[in-house]
């Protein structure tokens, strides 16, 4: 039999995040999301539910969640569901929580107080989940190479709209 699973969440953060390390240093931020649902009940009244989310993301993706995110920013998580369980060290009752673990996230909308505008020069931008840094680092620019295919024209990265 397959099996599948593979979570998308488009949501606002409930509160800042928070990075931590693992004694190995990896990077860990468990942040939480809003995600609305809206509807017509059957006497058509328009109603609103929300499902409270946690995420947990690791390595680079946790370090641009901490550094970009902050309350009230929207968020677009793709992932997996997880289940947690444990023993309660006082009741000795067994415990459990589904929460999802990130595997990809994108940053939604501009930067508070931007309103879509161009950064300010030497502000730099999120890194790309692959780690590599964004175009508005402290490092030289170099042209981006020809892409196979295309136009036949040269692509800068000032070009790329993410």
């Amino acid at each position: 039999m397959a099996n599948l699973n593979k979570v998308f969440l488009m949501g606002n953060l409930t509160r800042d995040p928070e990075i931590r390390y693992t004694p190995k240093g990896s990077a860990v931020t468990e942040i939480a999301i809003a995600v609305n649902r809206y509807f017509s009940s059957e006497s058509g009244e328009k109603r609103e539910e929300t499902t409270f989310v946690d995420v947990v993301l690791w390595g680079r993706t946790a370090e641009i969640a901490s550094q970009y995110l902050a309350k009230g920013r929207p968020v677009l998580i793709e992932g997996r569901l997880q289940l947690d369980t444990w023993e309660d060290k006082q009741t000795g009752q067994k415990r459990s929580r589904m929460r999802v673990v990130g595997e990809s996230m994108q940053l939604i909308g501009a930067k508070p107080g931007q309103g879509g505008e161009h950064q300010e020069q030497g502000e730099n931008r999120a890194a790309p989940a692959s780690g590599r840094p964004g175009p508005a680092t402290n490092a030289p620019r170099q042209p981006s190479p020809p892409q196979q295919g295309g136009s036949g024209e040269d692509v800068e990265d000032d070009d790329i709209p993410f």
